[in-house]
C-alpha cells in the first residue's frame, strides 16, 4: 500500500492512499491527480526529527578517505529541513559546495523506545525517498554539523510513502542530476541493516510516530550547481524530484 499527502485547492491538508496505477490518492470519497497543479504534493510525513547515518555504505567512506565505522555514526535534522516532491530548495548564499546524497529512507509508524533488532520492523510504517542536501563549505570547518545538514530545505522527502511489503529487501537506490546517474547501489550494501539502526538509535532516544531515520548514502556523492534537477529514486516507492537554488 501507498499513502500521500498533499495540500487541496482551498489549502486544507490531506493524507489518503495513494494508487501509482492512477497517480491519484483518495480522500473523503474524491480522488485526487498528485499531478494536478492545484494540488501542492507535500512530504509523507511530518517528522519531529530526521534520526540520519553517516558513512553507512563502504564505498561512500572510502570516496571520502574515512574509515569504515563499528557502530553507526548517528546526527540530526530538524523538521525546518524537510522539503516536498516538486519543491525548489534554496540552499544558504555564498557557498561553493553544496551536494546531493541520495537515501533510503525509514517512517516510523509508532512511539518507540530500547527497541530489539528482532522487532524493530514492527515500528516501521514504511520506507520513502530523501536526498541529504549537503553544505560542504559548513560541514567541513566543523565538528558541529547544524551549518551543513540542518538548513531550511535539506531534507527533500516523497514522494510517497511505500508500505514494507512494497520494497524489496535489496531495493536499488539512484539519483540522477538533470537526467544523468550520479549515484547507483542497492539497501543490501548498507553496514547496518533497517532493524539494526533502530535498536541503536532507540537505546539513546525516543523515536515518535512519523520521524524519519535516513539510511546513508552510497558512492557518488557531488557538487549541484544552480537550476539542477535532481531525481531520487527507490525502488518499489517511486521517484523523488526537487530543483535546486544556489544564490
Amino acid at each position: 500500500m501507498y499513502r500521500a499527502r498533499f495540500r487541496d485547492p482551498a489549502g486544507s491538508i490531506r493524507e489518503g492512499e495513494y494508487d501509482p496505477a492512477t497517480d491519484t490518492v483518495a480522500f473523503g470519497g474524491e480522488e485526487y491527480a498528485l499531478s494536478d497543479p492545484d494540488i501542492d504534493v507535500l512530504a509523507p510525513t511530518d517528522p519531529s526529527k530526521i534520526v540520519c547515518i553517516g558513512r553507512n555504505y563502504a564505498d561512500h567512506a572510502e570516496e571520502l578517505g574515512n574509515d569504515v565505522p563499528d557502530r553507526p555514526l548517528l546526527f540530526l535534522k530538524p523538521p525546518n529541513a524537510v522539503a516536498s516532491h516538486g519543491d525548489t530548495v534554496t540552499v544558504p548564499a555564498g557557498k561553493d559546495r553544496i551536494d546531493w546524497e541520495a537515501e533510503f529512507a525509514v517512517v516510523i509508524g509508532e512511539q518507540c523506545k530500547a527497541v530489539d533488532a528482532a522487532d524493530a520492523m514492527d515500528a516501521v510504517a514504511g520506507f520513502t525517498c530523501m536526498n541529504d542536501v549537503s553544505n560542504r563549505d559548513d560541514q567541513n570547518r566543523e565538528q558541529n554539523w547544524v551549518r551543513g545538514k540542518a538548513f531550511d530545505g535539506a531534507a527533500p522527502l516523497g514522494p510517497v510513502l511505500a508500505t514494507p511489503d512494497e520494497v524489496p529487501a535489496d531495493a536499488s537506490v539512484e539519483l540522477r542530476v538533470n537526467g544523468e546517474t550520479k549515484q547507483s547501489s542497492d539497501r543490501e550494501h548498507m553496514i547496518f541493516d533497517v532493524p539494526t539502526l533502530i535498536e541503536e538509535i532507540t537505546t539513546y532516544l525516543t523515536l515518535e510516530p512519523g520521524d524519519v531515520i535516513a539510511t546513508g548514502t552510497p558512492e557518488g556523492v557531488g557538487a549541484l550547481s544552480d537550476g539542477d534537477t535532481v531525481e531520487v529514486e527507490v525502488e518499489g516507492v517511486g521517484t523523488l524530484e526537487h530543483d535546486v537554488r544556489i544564490p
